[in-house]
Order: structure tokens, then sequence, then C-alpha cells
């Protein structure tokens, strides 16, 4: 079996620029041109499963089932956000990691998110025959 132990209370920080599509007018989540929450949302799952990446074995990824997250402030689009990401635990394949959004060092969001190790290959196998015998 293949070793899918991440190491305890690993980190990465990332920085995102808030465009356009960004925003929660575009998206429809809100009516203002500010960061939207759903893209708040993505970019602090992409900053966990690139971490957990870092650790696992080719064939392996992460795929989220669980967000708890806290919209605190705005932020205009052009902002540059800074996500981290760090690991509180790990059950056998679920991850769990505390998220913290800044802009300009101001604490703009912040949370927990769940994220369930899995083999790629067999996971797609899997959903495919779900697909075909629900015809």
């Amino acid at each position: 079996m293949t070793e899918l132990k991440l190491p305890q209370n690993v980190e990465r920080s990332m920085e995102f620029l808030v465009e356009e599509q960004h925003s929660a007018k575009f998206l429809g989540s809100g009516s203002v041109q500010v960061f939207a929450t759903p893209s708040m949302i993505l970019m602090m799952e992409r900053t966990c499963r690139l971490l957990a990446d870092d650790y696992l074995p080719e064939g392996y990824t992460t795929v989220g089932v669980r967000v708890c997250i806290e919209h605190l402030a705005a932020a205009p689009v052009g902002a540059k956000i800074q996500v981290h990401a760090r690991l509180l635990e790990q059950d056998g394949r679920k991850l769990k990691f505390e998220v913290l959004a800044k802009w300009k060092e101001k604490l703009i969001g912040k949370g927990e998110h769940d994220r369930f190790i899995i083999n790629h290959e067999r996971f797609m196998k899997r959903l495919e025959e779900s697909l075909r015998s629900n015809d």
C-alpha cells in the first residue's frame, strides 16, 4: 500500500489577484463589485489541494468534502489576496486544514476545509461506472 501520510502542520501560502470574474456581481452571489465568497473559497481550496499534492505520490490527489468559512471583510477587484493553509490533522485519508485569507495584512476570511485523498484513476473509474449504472 502506498504511504498517504502527510507531515504534521505543513503549511502553504499563495497570492491571488482579484479579477472581474472573482467578483460577487460577476458570479451572481451579490450585486456589488467586490471579492466574492465563492471565489475566496475556491482560492482556499486550491491552496489546500496544492499543499496536499506536494506530499502525495503520483496518481493521488484530493477532493474537497467540507468548507466552513467566514467572510469577514470586503476586498475590491484588483486586490492581492494572500491565502494561507495549514494541515491541522489527518485521519486516514481525510485531511483537515485551517485556512486564512488576508488583504493588506487584514484578515478577510478564515475557517476550516476538509479534503479526502483519492487515487485519481480509481475515483474516475467508479464515477464512470456509476454513470453507466444509472442509464
